[in-house]
């Protein structure tokens, strides 16, 4: 049984990773006129890869030496069951204060050198022996040419997205469904592992549409967009970014007082921003069969609206743009600590969806 690793780093100051090399330096975005102790105290995680590509590490980013910062985020019950999943790894850059690491072990992390993380940014690399773990945005760059039945796969995938877009008949879209072995058995997998407590297994497609729900099937269906192809090393780390990026605007959806309806919303604005990615097209031309809200549509390709402002809040996550997220947490009136919580929560999530989709044992 594999197990995912959970890598924790606490840093004096923001540091990243250079490409071609293992040496830190100070990130850009944060900058020399920066106070670390007057900062929003905000904690980043980041999906780290193994050799093979695959997801296998969290690390944990803190910005400046806040050790209440790290004690209270550390003792959050959400992290403490994170942590009890996933063994934790602390990144020993020379700088950290006694107390951090002890706060840190307290927890079950333990050092690791930093020649054991290496940042790419692009598919090709060449990892020294060293690397036990790939950083950097690599999955990011655009994909190979696909292989016919890759494309074949992902065309039906998507024409089921835009059929449960416009609602159509179950009948539409069971027969879709039956012309793509591996999209039904995943389906029929996600559906009997939630009706554990039901007295017999589903069956049928009809069964399992109705079971799982519209919302959840259009949710379910654009995972299985991301999910691993055969020869596309970089579908599964990009499933868990996307994962991570649609759970995080649900959540942020949700502390800012959206209702339901909003809050699914956020969740496929954060799913349909990374299609482009995923087909390696412009995003507008990927989105142009979908027949989505205008408000969706124009969150995604805009940024505008209450949708528009959770996909910058997001972004600026992901680049480690510290003043702007905080400004836009503020405007969200979400409490960093609060924020720090719900990025646990939406990492969790993210594992499972992994788990669930073949990507690894855990």
């Amino acid at each position: 049984m594999r197990v995912w690793e959970c890598c924790v780093i606490a840093f004096h100051q923001h540091w990243w990773f250079k490409q071609g090399s293992i040496r830190a330096y100070p990130c850009p975005l944060v900058t020399d006129a920066m106070n670390t102790s007057t900062s929003p105290a905000l904690v980043y995680f980041e999906l780290l890869a193994d050799r093979a590509k695959t997801p296998s590490a969290l690390l944990l980013n803190l910005l400046g030496d806040r050790v209440e910062v790290l004690r209270t985020f550390v003792g959050n019950d959400d992290f403490k069951i994170l942590s009890a999943r996933f063994p934790c790894l602390l990144m020993d850059v020379g700088t950290m204060s006694g107390e951090m690491v002890e706060v840190a072990t307290e927890v079950g992390c333990r050092p690791i050198p930093q020649a054991a993380v290496y940042y790419a940014s692009s598919l090709a690399m060449e990892l020294p022996a060293s690397a036990k773990w790939i950083a950097g945005d690599w999955y990011l760059a655009p994909p190979a040419k696909p292989t016919s039945a890759q494309a074949a796969s992902r065309a039906l995938a998507l024409q089921l997205v835009q059929l449960v877009a416009a609602d159509a008949d179950t009948h539409e879209i069971e027969a879709v469904l039956r012309r793509d072995p591996t999209l039904s058995y995943h389906l029929l997998r996600v559906v009997n592992s939630l009706g554990m407590g039901m007295s017999r297994q589903i069956t049928s497609f009809s069964q399992a549409i109705l079971i799982l729900g519209r919302t959840q099937l259009r949710r379910w269906l654009n995972l299985m967009l991301f999910s691993s192809r055969q020869g596309d090393e970089r579908s599964a780390m990009l499933l868990g970014h996307v994962a991570v990026r649609a759970r995080i605007m649900e959540l942020l959806a949700k502390c800012s007082g959206m209702d339901r309806a909003g809050q699914d919303s956020a969740f496929m604005a954060g799913m349909f921003s990374l299609l482009g990615v995923l087909f390696g097209m412009p995003l507008d031309e990927v989105l142009r069969p979908l027949k989505i809200s205008d408000a969706l549509s124009a969150a995604v390709l805009e940024h505008q609206g209450d949708l528009g402002h959770l996909l910058k809040t997001v972004e600026c996550v992901e680049c480690r743009d510290t003043p702007q997220l905080a400004a836009h947490l503020d405007a969200l009136q979400v409490p960093y600590a609060e924020f720090s919580t719900l990025s646990v929560q939406a990492y969790a999530w993210m594992l499972d969806v992994i788990r669930d989709r073949g990507g690894m044992n855990v």
